[in-house]
């Protein structure tokens, strides 16, 4: 755990559950604003894309602010390690995006998209990073346990 605590600490998942949850409001802001419809010409499938392409960032960052509440109740001590790493817990899928449509949208739109596959990366990177030392961490547990029992 003090790994952990060392790679997430308190200040870093602070700064990351606020990066999410602010992105999260510019993204519903810009969603429900109408102005990707007022900056594009009435091509339908444009429109069509754009609507999946809203629901990528809205799983995208439903899942990031979902792993990140999961970390501060471990953090907080709400939630056990084995509790954590249930697969049930875990950061989850996101779908990517259509890079060729997606260029094609207004820039303030690629920014919410690419701002958001930036912080899920970023997420994905931190949890499989975790994930490899708890797992390192429990292999040298393991090993000490079967030292102890042979004497």
């Amino acid at each position: 755990m003090a790994d952990r605590q060392s790679l997430l600490t308190q200040k870093l998942l602070d700064a990351l559950y606020t990066e999410a949850m602010v992105l999260a409001d510019e993204a519903r802001s810009y969603f429900e604003s109408g102005r990707f419809n007022e900056e594009c010409d009435d091509d339908v499938n444009l429109a069509v894309s754009f609507s999946c392409e809203s629901l990528k960032v809205t799983t995208r960052l439903m899942h990031c602010i979902a792993w990140l509440l999961n970390q501060k109740a471990l953090h907080s001590g709400e939630l056990t390690e084995g509790e954590m790493w249930n697969h049930d817990r875990a950061l989850g899928y996101a779908p990517a995006t259509d890079q060729p449509m997606a260029d094609r949208f207004p820039q303030e739109a690629r920014q919410i998209i690419m701002a958001s596959e930036e912080l899920f990366q970023r997420l994905q990177r931190l949890s499989s990073r975790l994930q490899r030392e708890m797992e390192a961490e429990s292999a040298v547990q393991d090993m000490f346990r079967r030292l102890q029992s042979s004497f």
